[in-house]
């Protein structure tokens, strides 16, 4: 049940331009090829709510919308390769979603064509991707969120559903070391021991990684955030469930599928908005113009059943203080 909605800033005036667009007769007639290159699956969650924007933006696949779209779990894996494959596909406008590589595969691929980024935990600025948040110059745009400013939230909100909790295992990858980090920091000014678990070799093989904690810090696992372990979070969900440990997650589709506890960005959303940047790139905006948003509202998920199923209390405060409790 949701209490707030999730608000990213301009992202009403966007949808409000582009919608005004249609509405004015302006619908797009011409065929738009969007490329993406990903390991998520494209009927999986994130892409069919960028999926729908298009659609109700007034795009139909096949009609005046074409996706090419790379699955890098297949014969090209190589982001820098994947992106090469779609600019020879003739993409109009590419998508760089998740990690840096995806970036910076784009803008190596190509100079010319308009990049949308979908940039989660690093910043596009910092590392002089963009010009400014407010004028990017160049050929790149999109929306972007750094998960180590919720690092400390993330155990605080930890300690307030398990109050007796004097240790945790946190599993990170090459993707989140600044989120492996910061958490780290975050622990020790909470005086809360960590055990941190790098996954390496894929496919992960997450039993084994757990088994090299030692006992007394399995009484919680946080996941940090990567596209890897967005893509196995069934398999996480499921296993902690089974050997009954609590799940800390970042978005709230770690929670749909089994996960205790979530605080984030709505994830979804941010797919959501990169479609109205391709709407208004296709309508003669310039990337070098749009300015890169970034969430500004962040939601605590929470899921009952899971609760129930690990014999937790939560709080009706708590319960209360939720953006969405998941029965």
């Amino acid at each position: 049940m949701k209490r707030r909605d999730f608000l990213i800033s301009l992202a009403v005036v966007a949808s409000g331009i582009a919608s005004a667009r249609l509405s004015n007769g302006q619908a797009l007639r011409k065929m738009v090829r969007v490329g993406i290159a990903t390991i998520q699956p494209r009927t999986g969650p994130l892409w069919t709510a960028f999926g729908q924007r298009l659609k109700e933006l007034g795009y139909t696949d096949g009609e005046n919308l074409g996706v090419e779209f790379v699955d890098l779990n297949g014969p090209i894996s190589n982001q820098s390769e994947a992106m090469r494959e779609l600019i020879g596909r003739k993409a109009d406008i590419l998508i760089a979603s998740g990690t840096e590589v995806a970036l910076k595969s784009a803008m190596g691929a190509t100079d010319k064509l308009p990049i949308v980024m979908i940039a989660i935990d690093y910043d596009p600025l910092a590392l002089h991707y963009v010009a400014s948040l407010a004028r990017p110059g160049g050929n790149v745009t999109g929306v972007f969120f750094q998960q180590v400013e919720l690092a400390m939230k993330r155990l605080q909100l930890m300690k307030e559903i398990l109050p007796s909790i004097e240790a945790a295992t946190v599993f990170w990858n090459a993707n989140s070391v600044a989120q492996w980090e910061a958490t780290q920091r975050a622990g020790t000014a909470l005086g809360l021991r960590l055990a941190g678990i790098e996954l390496k070799e894929q496919p992960y093989d997450y039993e084994a990684a757990l088994a090299k904690a030692a006992p007394q810090y399995r009484g919680a696992l946080v996941v940090m955030t990567s596209t890897e372990f967005f893509f196995d979070r069934g398999r996480l969900a499921n296993m902690a469930l089974r050997d009954r440990i609590p799940t800390i997650f970042a978005f709230r589709e770690w929670v749909e599928v089994g996960g205790l506890l979530s605080y984030g960005p709505n994830i979804s959303a941010m797919y959501r908005l990169a479609a109205d940047y391709v709407d208004r790139i296709v309508h003669g905006e310039k990337p070098a113009e749009l300015p890169v948003q970034q969430p500004t509202k962040f939601d605590l998920v929470i899921n009952l059943k899971t609760a129930k199923a690990l014999g937790l209390n939560i709080s009706s405060q708590m319960q209360f203080l939720a953006d969405e409790v998941i029965e």
